[in-house]
């Protein structure tokens, strides 16, 4: 058999009830929130001009937004200091300004870095296949290198290149998105 309870003492057990659960999700909202300070705030300056949420390169002031280093609308994974310094010739964004853009990648990662970017200077980037690369879907047009075709690739040596119209990036796969990111801060003026 149940226990009768009055009115007054059960609206008492619920307030206590309400007031405990209201004081634990406080309490959760106030250590959370200090956990983020400590984490943003861990020791002023850090190298290479990083501080907090922000870091300096050259002049260019990136930010960093879940995880990602921001440069007015461009997005990338890795601030210019920490990709390897490699590539040089390459044509500037000026060559990419208004005209369609394709790539062939062999990394998915390397290849939405670029397409992003980059697809807020070219009128367009599409995938492609290069001219005489056996197993390519055929709804993929073949390219050249006259036109703007950036290949990114996985080889043992780390290499950003330019011949003519066609822009090769290779390295091991877990460097791809770093040399991409090179290869944006070159094009773009940043290194």
């Amino acid at each position: 058999m149940r226990r009768l309870v009055s009115k007054e003492e059960e609206e008492r057990k619920r307030k206590k009830n309400q007031t405990l659960l209201v004081s634990f999700l406080a309490l959760i909202m106030v250590l959370s929130t200090i956990g983020f300070a400590i984490q943003s705030n861990s020791g002023g300056t850090a190298p290479d001009g990083i501080t907090g949420n922000e870091a300096e390169y050259n002049g260019y002031k990136f930010t960093n937004q879940n995880g990602l280093w921001v440069l007015g609308n461009f997005v990338f994974q890795y601030l210019p200091g920490e990709v390897p310094d490699i590539g040089s010739g390459l044509n500037t964004m000026n060559s990419y300004q208004g005209k369609p853009a394709y790539i062939y990648s062999e990394d998915d990662r390397a290849e939405a870095e670029v397409s992003l970017n980059l697809g807020q200077i070219a009128l367009r980037v599409q995938r492609a296949c290069p001219e005489g690369k056996e197993a390519c879907p055929s709804d993929l047009p073949v390219k050249t290198c006259s036109d703007n075709f950036i290949i990114i690739k996985e080889s043992n040596t780390s290499l950003i290149r330019q011949d003519n119209g066609c822009v090769y990036i290779e390295g091991r796969e877990t460097e791809l998105v770093a040399l991409a990111d090179q290869f944006l801060f070159k094009i773009l003026g940043v290194k």
